[in-house]
């Protein structure tokens, strides 16, 4: 007998078989790559989510806290508008308190012989003043004594009319005038050296 052999397997069935096992082994490793890859693109993902939410968390905490501060600013502010209102009311009222005594002063140095005053009203820095005259000259003159006064300006003549009084004919009259706010510091001064001369 000589050597050939013959196989007598199936080498077909083998080759076959093979090839499956070995196509199972490729289609699980990559089915296993594939969810690997998927949990840890998921793990990143999810871990790049939570980040970000807790920095959302982190900026609005913190904008709650500036919102707070702001709050506060604004109200210091309004405090600090509401002060400089007052300050302002006070110093107005200190600038002005010798408003009265001036605008009397005025009044009785520059009121002519032959007028009476009946009433002085103020509103702010308008006066109204009504009164007699003997003559509607003499209101002329008080007009002009007004206007030339340092603290007295723009007076205007709003009615005159003739009435008896006490059996006397006498022109009533109602006027304005207007009294000046800012004043220069030696505004007294003529009037101390008229008295003096």
């Amino acid at each position: 007998m000589s050597g050939t052999r013959i196989n007598l397997l199936p080498h077909r069935e083998l080759k076959r078989a093979a090839r499956k096992r070995e196509f199972v082994f490729v289609a699980a490793g990559t089915v296993i790559f594939a969810l690997a890859t998927a949990f840890l693109a998921h793990t990143i993902l999810a871990g790049m989510v939570e980040s970000q939410m807790n920095k959302n968390k982190f900026l609005k905490a913190e904008i709650a806290k500036v919102d707070k501060e702001i709050e506060e600013i604004q109200r210091l502010k309004e405090q600090t508008a509401a002060l400089l209102a007052r300050k302002q009311i006070v110093e107005t009222l200190q600038a002005n308190r010798t408003e009265a005594v001036h605008l009397l002063d005025q009044l009785v140095r520059q009121l002519p012989d032959g007028i009476y005053l009946k009433s002085v009203k103020q509103n702010v820095d308008k006066i109204n003043l009504t009164g007699y005259a003997q003559s509607n000259a003499r209101i002329a003159t008080l007009m002009r004594n007004l206007d030339t006064s340092p603290w007295l300006t723009r007076a205007e003549l709003v009615e005159t009319k003739a009435v008896q009084l006490n059996s006397l004919r006498v022109n009533e009259f109602s006027l304005n005038i207007q009294l000046k706010r800012d004043q220069p510091p030696d505004a007294g001064k003529p009037a101390a050296k008229e008295k003096g001369a």
